[in-house]
């Protein structure tokens, strides 16, 4: 599909050509053999039965003037050929179809549904149930997305040199936005963004931030046997290690390390998953951890990393420096700080001001195992 959006330039065309050629195949190569070089047969049946959707329509020609002229041209000379390919010269244009679905004109609602769609494989219902909307508006945001591919000529094309860094940043946002919404619940949808993450670092195999995310989803995703255990959220310090993937574990530090030895390898991805890394040990050297997140938060600005940089100096032996941390933070809709606040207050004796805190991170929760945990850390004192 990724090679059908590149020749004519639309992606529903494209989509539907791609199931066309995939039908054709299905019911042929079990009668006929698979051909010498399958996926240039793919693409050159698509392609055809592309054309001959636009002939039938009587708009070959409003189309061709959508598409860049070299391409147009080209379809034009060829419409009556079955091009003589082989799988060698069929380019790899996975990497020009993720840059569209992730072009910054688009919503990030419609970023993640395309990339999901167009990469991944799910279909319209299975991307609708994993965000909690109808299958009708899911297929209505699609079509809009789509829509606006075609009408402001967004290019299936990688980025120039100048903008690369800030679009790969979409990108790899995108991926790990369909790893989050999945990981507290959903492991399928986890275990694509791991799928696509692992995409990225084949198709991008000099980004270390590439293999940074990767290692990071794999890392966290290694806990998730530990992380629920009967409906029950178990915080990391007391989680059955037993329990983590450590397989997954090991394929996290090998992305890491490979992330590390390519130059400069201090993005955040990076960082957040050495800190990961650092956190699936026995031992936890939490003022290694305190260090990483001071060299993330100045280079991220981000509050929520001051939050946890807060949590890692609790954990080396400083609460009361902590809980002076958080409370200079302005996240009060944050539940998340909290439910930190109000263990940091525990620690402290502080019992009052701690029901308060965790009564306030009980109602912004949304999960239940999450509820259950704060309810469960709230009856306790």
């Amino acid at each position: 599909m990724a090679s059908l959006c590149g020749v004519l330039g639309d992606l529903d065309l494209a989509e539907d050509a791609a199931q066309e050629a995939f039908a054709i195949a299905a019911e042929r190569w079990p009668r006929d053999g698979m051909p010498r070089h399958p996926v240039a047969w793919l693409v050159t049946t698509g392609r055809n039965r592309a054309i001959d959707r636009l002939r039938r329509e009587r708009v070959l020609t409003d189309k061709l003037r959508l598409l860049p002229h070299d391409r147009g041209t080209a379809m034009m000379d060829d419409l009556d050929l079955d091009l003589d390919l082989d799988d060698g010269t069929i380019g790899d244009e996975r990497l020009e179809l993720i840059f569209a679905c992730c072009h910054p004109a688009l919503a990030t609602h419609a970023q993640v549904a395309l990339t999901l769609r167009a990469l991944g494989g799910l279909s319209t219902e299975q991307i609708a149930h994993a965000f909690l909307v109808s299958e009708e508006t899911m297929k209505r945001r699609l079509s809009r997305a789509k829509a606006k591919i075609k009408a402001t000529g967004i290019p299936f094309a990688v980025p120039a040199d100048r903008v690369l860094p800030d679009r790969l940043s979409t990108v790899l946002a995108v991926v790990y936005l369909i790893f989050n919404e999945g990981y507290p619940e959903r492991s399928d949808l986890a275990a694509e963004a791991i799928r696509l993450g692992r995409l990225l670092t084949e198709l991008m195999a000099d980004e270390p931030e590439a293999y940074g995310l990767l290692a990071l989803m794999l890392l966290h995703d290694s806990r998730r046997r530990a992380r629920v255990v009967g409906d029950e959220l178990v915080p990391l310090a007391e989680q059955d290690r037993s329990l983590h993937d450590r397989a997954e574990v090991e394929a996290g530090r090998s992305a890491l390390d490979r992330a590390l030895a390519l130059r400069p390898a201090t993005g955040p991805y990076v960082l957040q998953a050495a800190i990961a890394s650092l956190q699936a040990d026995d031992e936890i050297d939490w003022h290694e951890i305190t260090l990483l997140y001071e060299r993330l938060e100045r280079l991220t600005g981000s509050p929520v990393v001051t939050l946890n940089r807060a949590v890692a100096i609790a954990e080396a032996g400083e609460p009361e420096r902590a809980l002076e941390l958080v409370d200079s933070l302005d996240l009060d809709e944050y539940r998340y700080l909290h439910s930190t606040r109000a263990e940091l207050l525990r620690r402290l004796g502080r019992d009052q001001e701690a029901r308060a805190a965790f009564e306030r991170a009980v109602r912004l929760a949304t999960t239940e195992p999450e509820r259950r945990l704060l309810a469960r850390r709230l009856a306790q004192l």
